[in-house]
């Protein structure tokens, strides 16, 4: 930096940087105004009472032997240039999925401290950071950042859009939570702040289309869902942005397989798995052929579905992708289960739970994993061990907020209790299980990973 002077340059901001700058090279207010503008114009800038032109920072800095870029955010034009690059780093190992190393390069840049010393580098930095730290699991911990965030983003400098994208993220934290009806709340403020900012803002509806859809799912307004990926479609196809039509695409196909039209969920699938191979995101596509392998099951293909989630699991082994694994032991473990081997399943399931332990943004997959390896226990004749596995999978699912859910394991305790001979508490829970599944297709639940 061209001053050389040993000081927090985020300090006071830049009425703050004006006046430390001042008082180092023992300059007056009068002096550094040089009859161009009043002290009184000076002493207003140092005590933010005023917010200078670029004109008037580029002609403070001249007098100050710096530059203008340092005066505006702390860090000079070279420091900029060099936390722009690491930063669009750090968020293209998000946009790749490696989520662990994004975490390690935005603490790097933390470090650093640069980046904090200018509003809109810490705004970056807080999201970016936040966003891998939920894809990894620790919401409580991008809920934190996001907190930071919010604060940063409150000031006057920053756009409802900015503010807006940070609404979402905490949105999405809710989402992850299992907290749906506050995440459809924090998403429908997002995307209202955002439209009404009168600013481009097409990728970031998208978004929130996106994962409203994932919302209603969740609480099974398969109507509302079904429009928010068509509206999440509109919008990246109109951006031509291939990875978010690609995203539209797959949750599209899962709201039509809820829906019970298994045929155009799969075809939406294998559009939505072509196009993330043509971006060359490895990862997205195994969970494609692990949502493909389920519409193969259902469609009659169990074969197929076998051979397909094979190769799903030999990426994500590959990848490191332990949570995405379990997804698919758990839809192994399905398919098994309905070609009587239930034995198999149980090594399945078991496995799913041990790769999914602890993951609470992944709440049904862990219940659907402990219900499939209820079942599997139940059908080698091991009743009593099956209840326990059943009700600790229907406990899950209350946490996760997910009634479609629950009602799969009524019907399995059900099965359990049939077994038993007691008739009576069977058809009681498939009762309880057919008053809450009021569309006649619900069907059983896949490990879908959208």
């Amino acid at each position: 930096m061209a001053s050389g002077v040993a000081m927090r340059p985020d300090s006071g901001g830049v009425g703050g940087r004006v006046r430390a700058l001042r008082k180092a090279a023992a300059m007056t207010q009068t002096e550094l105004a040089g009859g161009r503008f009043s002290k009184e114009y000076v002493s207003q800038v140092e005590r933010g009472k005023t917010r200078p032109t670029a004109e008037t920072l580029e002609w403070f800095a001249a007098r100050l032997g710096t530059d203008r870029h340092f005066l505006e955010g702390g860090l000079s034009g070279a420091d900029t240039a060099r936390v722009e690059r690491a930063l669009a780093e750090a968020e293209e190992l998000i946009e790749s999925h490696l989520y662990g190393d994004a975490v390690e390069a935005f603490r790097g840049i933390r470090e650093v401290g640069a980046a904090a010393t200018s509003p809109p580098f810490s705004l970056r930095l807080l999201t970016g950071e936040a966003w891998a730290q939920i894809q990894l699991g620790d919401t409580e911990s991008g809920l934190s950042l996001l907190d930071e965030a919010a604060n940063v983003a409150a000031a006057a400098t920053f756009s409802d859009v900015e503010r807006a994208d940070v609404i979402f993220r905490i949105g999405v934290c809710r989402y992850s939570l299992s907290e749906i009806r506050d995440a459809l709340a924090l998403l429908d403020e997002a995307l209202v702040l955002a439209e009404k900012s009168g600013l481009p803002c097409d990728r970031l509806r998208a978004d929130i289309f996106h994962w409203r859809a994932r919302c209603h799912r969740r609480e099974r307004d398969w109507v509302a869902a079904r429009e928010d990926a068509e509206r999440s479609l509109e919008l990246a196809e109109a951006r031509g942005d291939r990875r978010r039509v690609a995203d539209a695409y797959f949750q599209a196909s899962l709201v039509a397989q809820q829906e019970g039209r298994w045929a155009l969920a799969r075809n939406q699938t294998e559009r939505s798995k072509a196009l993330f191979e043509e971006l060359g995101d490895v990862a997205t596509v195994a969970r494609l052929l692990n949502n493909l392998a389920g519409l193969n099951h259902l469609l009659g293909d169990p074969a197929k579905a076998m051979s397909l989630l094979r190769e799903a699991f030999e990426i994500f082994v590959e990848l490191g992708l332990a949570v995405e694994a379990g997804y698919v032991c758990s839809s192994k473990a399905e398919i098994l289960l309905d070609s009587g081997e239930p034995q198999s399943a149980e090594i399945q399931a078991r496995r799913a739970i041990e790769l999914l332990a602890g993951r609470v943004d992944h709440l049904q997959e862990v219940g659907t994993a402990q219900l499939a390896l209820g079942r599997a226990v139940a059908a080698q004749g091991r009743a009593g061990e099956a209840e326990q596995i059943i009700s600790a999978a229907d406990a899950t699912f209350k946490r996760a907020s997910s009634l479609s859910h629950r009602a799969d394991a009524w019907m399995a305790m059900g099965d359990v209790e049939r077994q038993r001979g007691d008739m009576r508490r069977a058809a009681t829970l498939y009762r309880q299980a057919a008053q809450t599944l009021l569309e006649p297709h619900l069907g059983r639940h896949f490990a879908t990973g959208g």
